[in-house]
């Protein structure tokens, strides 16, 4: 898994992907910070934590979308099924290289909380909660990226589908609600953002931790199930 991880990061990190998503991630959130909090003085950061959240929708579908499509369309991931590594290691290896691209940009944003402790001070549980928030869903997000990417062997194609995912994912919740009964409920499941929302409030609860641990842990597995079958299928 580790060999999997150095190499996937190198692969980011040498072309330029990586950066112009960090860069235009933490150019558009400080235009954001500027207007929202240092122009109207305001040491409230939650409205920044869900403008972030909706940037990701943009950001992560960008970074997922080479994970696996990418390797199947050069044939690398042939040599990769068939090596000695476990598809659980190859899979847990380019899932964390995603996250690690994703921990610099929000390790970056820890300048807009310190900004705003040199003229207000700043209540620590709140900020706990919309960071922690943020590192789940955006978790959660990568995870379903990663799945798609494992679906499809075109990166434009993994790129719309984990948009159209997302976008879905955001806007569930008035759907389901409308709905009711059983299907609510499973909808309800894949409402990402509606328990993002808790968590920037300041609300830490076990079940919504859970949640996102769960929503990680199922699409990884499909995403390993996806490419067990293709190994199968190939003999």
């Amino acid at each position: 898994m580790y060999a999997i991880l150095k190499n996937e990061l190198k692969s980011y990190f040498d072309s330029t992907i990586a950066y112009i998503v960090i860069g235009l991630f933490i150019f558009l959130t400080s235009v954001y910070f500027f207007l929202g909090n240092i122009y109207n003085q305001s040491s409230d950061l939650s409205s920044l934590f869900e403008t972030m959240g909706t940037i990701l929708l943009f950001i992560v579908p960008i970074l997922t979308s080479r994970s696996i499509a990418e390797d199947r369309k050069n044939g690398m991931e042939v040599l990769l099924i068939t090596s000695p590594s476990k598809l659980s290691d190859i899979v847990l290896g380019k899932y964390l290289a995603v996250l690690s691209v994703f921990f610099v940009m929000v390790i970056i944003t820890f300048i807009y909380p310190m900004i705003l402790l040199l003229f207000s001070e700043q209540i620590i549980i709140p900020l706990i909660g919309e960071y922690l928030g943020l590192i789940l869903l955006g978790a959660s997000m990568i995870s379903f990226g990663v799945f798609v990417s494992s679906i499809t062997e075109n990166q434009v194609v993994a790129s719309i589908v984990s948009f159209v995912g997302l976008l879905f994912m955001m806007i569930i919740q008035p759907i389901s609600n409308s709905l009711g009964g059983t299907i609510s409920k499973v909808l309800n499941w894949f409402s990402i953002f509606s328990r993002y929302d808790d968590l920037n409030r300041g609300i830490l609860g076990a079940n919504t931790i859970i949640y996102y641990l769960s929503f990680i842990s199922v699409f990884l597995f499909l995403t390993i199930s996806a490419i067990e079958k293709r190994r199968w299928s190939k003999g």
